[in-house]
């Protein structure tokens, strides 16, 4: 008889990280992902035929290198659940950096005008949303796919957010906004330099969500050479990037008119986001 704990072990066993395996089980079991105690206290339990079909088929698809997200079907982002699948990234904790920084410059007594650029699942936006009720958020994205995604968030967490798509081919990443103007722009774009080392183990996530050209930098440079036409006088673009690309990014920031350009570091210490305000 295959029991939980000799389940876990096996998962082990073959290199599956605990924690993975551990949500995975909770899956097949139909448990809550915070239900770990349980797996505790009920340890020598056996699982079903079909829950065992469930798991074996959940610990093929995480040993290919799927996310465990996308296997669940959802993933915690800033207290929220996300509904998730292969059409959005699978939201990471490191982002959280962007929205603990856009939720401080955000006041909390007026009316104050959000867009979030590439907004995939909605996470940075309805995270955003969620902390300052009052804030008008406008969240684009080039996959229909993924704002398919998005709205479903904001639907199920009752969170009000304007989605738009925009134009997939179009350099401009404001092309679908043409005259609106907004006082906090926030992005998590594809940073990842094409043929990186690390992109074979990211297979199962959106490619045009991950690169953008041989250094990582084309949608971080086409979203600072238009962004100051749609912010106010001294509003902020805020920007997630790659660990070793801050000084490019505060660079091309102050070239194009920004100013006290700055760079936050993610809970690791790693440079995460840099963001700048718009001259007055």
């Amino acid at each position: 008889m295959l029991m939980l704990s000799t389940l876990l072990q096996d998962a082990a066993a073959l290199g599956l990280q605990r924690i993975d395996a551990q949500m995975l089980l909770l899956h097949a079991c139909g448990r809550e992902p915070q239900d770990r105690a349980w797996l505790i206290a009920h340890a020598d339990q056996a699982l079903s035929a079909d829950q065992l079909d469930a798991w074996l088929a959940f610990v093929e698809r995480r040993l290919s290198g799927e996310p465990v997200a996308y296997i669940v079907g959802h993933k915690e982002f800033y207290g929220l659940r996300l509904a998730v699948n292969c059409a959005v990234l699978d939201p990471r904790g490191d982002t959280e950096t962007l929205v603990d920084w856009a939720v401080a410059l955000i006041p909390t007594d007026r009316i104050f005008r959000v867009l979030d650029l590439g907004t995939g699942s909605g996470a940075v936006a309805l995270a955003i949303r969620s902390q300052r009720p009052q804030a008008q958020l406008t969240a684009t994205d080039a996959s229909g796919q993924a704002l398919a995604v998005a709205i479903r968030n904001a639907a199920s967490l009752q969170l009000p957010v304007r989605f738009v798509q925009a134009e997939a081919s179009h350099p401009d990443w404001f092309s679908a906004l043409a005259g609106e103007v907004f006082d906090l722009i926030v992005s998590n774009p594809p940073y990842i330099a094409e043929g990186d080392v690390h992109l074979p183990a990211l297979k199962h996530e959106p490619t045009m969500a991950l690169t953008s050209g041989t250094d990582g930098l084309n949608a971080i440079r086409s979203i600072i050479a238009h962004a100051h036409h749609h912010l106010y006088p001294g509003g902020h673009l805020l920007l997630e990037h790659g660990h070793d690309q801050a000084k490019a990014v505060r660079s091309l920031l102050l070239s194009h008119g920004f100013m006290s350009a700055t760079t936050r570091q993610d809970l690791s210490g790693t440079d995460r986001c840099t963001g700048a305000a718009r001259m007055g």
